[in-house]
């Protein structure tokens, strides 16, 4: 029981990180052109 103390506030510090880390990739752009990345490493240049 008394490891729960423990978990219970690391899992919903990760959920945080993850929803952070997802949030700063939107914002910066991360995800406005996800077509070009995969017709870019299919061109010969």
């Amino acid at each position: 029981m008394d490891i729960l103390f423990l978990l219970v506030p690391l899992s919903v510090i990760l959920v945080l990180a993850v929803l952070g880390v997802l949030w700063w990739t939107i914002y910066t752009g991360q995800f406005e052109d996800i077509e070009a990345e995969g017709e870019r490493i299919l061109q010969d240049d």
